[in-house]
C-alpha cells in the first residue's frame, strides 16, 4: 500500500502556494508515494482579505483535523507574522486538541516550509517556533539540512530557505519565488516523501 503524505499549507498571497505545488511534484516523483495538496481554513472575512488585495483561494480542498490520522507523513506551511506560523495555521493547529489527547499522529513525520516578506523576517524563527506543535502530536520533525547540496550555500542571489525547510521572500508581494527556491522546495517534496515512505515499510 502507498505510502500517504498530505502537504497543508496557508497561503494570503499565492507565495506559500507555489512552494507546495513544487513541493507536491518532488513528492510524487518517488514512487509508491500518495500526495495530497490541502489547505487549512481562512480565518478572515472576504471584506478584510479584500482590503488587503489578496487574491480569491484557489480550488485545493480545505482539511479537517478529523482527516490528519488517515496521513502518513506532513509537510506543512505558512506564511510569518511577526517570526511565527500565520495565525490561520495555528487556528487550525488549535483545533487538534482532540488528537493531542489520544496521540494518533505520535510517530508520523513532517517538515515545514514558509515564506516571510524580508530577510530578517523569520526564516528560522518561523520554522523553529512552529516544531512545538510538532512535539506535543508526538510527530518526528524532518528538516532538510544541507541535503539540498550547493544551492544551501548560493550566494549570488536572494535566496529563502534553510536547514528547517524550503522558504521564499515575498517582499510587498511582486516577488514570486525564485528557480533556486522552487528546487530546494522540490527536494524536499523527494526527501521527506522518501523517509515517510521508508517509515511506512518498516512500520
Amino acid at each position: 500500500m502507498a505510502a500517504k503524505l498530505y502537504i497543508i499549507y496557508y497561503s494570503t498571497y499565492g507565495h506559500v502556494e507555489k512552494l507546495a505545488q513544487e513541493i507536491k511534484k518532488g513528492a510524487e516523483s518517488v514512487e509508491g508515494v500518495e500526495v495530497k495538496l490541502w489547505q487549512v481554513p481562512e480565518t478572515l472575512p472576504e471584506d478584510v482579505l479584500g482590503m488587503m488585495g489578496a487574491p480569491p483561494k484557489s480550488d485545493v480542498p480545505i482539511i479537517k483535523p478529523s482527516e490528519l490520522p488517515d496521513a502518513d507523513g506532513f509537510i506543512f506551511g505558512f506564511p510569518t507574522r511577526f517570526g511565527m506560523m500565520a495565525g490561520q495555521f495555528k487556528s487550525f493547529m488549535d483545533a487538534t486538541g482532540g488528537l493531542w489527547k489520544t496521540q494518533q499522529l505520535a510517530g508520523k513525520p513532517a517538515g515545514l516550509f514558509y515564506s516571510t516578506g524580508s530577510q530578517g523576517g523569520g526564516q528560522e524563527t518561523t520554522p523553529l517556533t512552529a516544531i512545538t506543535q510538532l512535539v506535543h502530536h508526538g510527530m518526528i520533525y524532518v528538516p532538510i539540512g544541507y541535503t539540498f547540496g550547493a544551492g544551501m550555500f548560493a550566494m549570488e542571489q536572494v535566496k529563502g530557505g534553510t536547514p528547517y525547510g524550503a522558504g521564499t521572500y515575498a517582499g510587498d508581494g511582486s516577488r514570486q519565488p525564485s528557480e533556486l527556491e522552487l528546487a530546494q522546495a522540490f527536494h524536499q517534496g523527494m526527501y521527506i516523501a522518501g523517509i515517510t515512505k521508508k517509515l511506512k515499510e518498516t512500520a
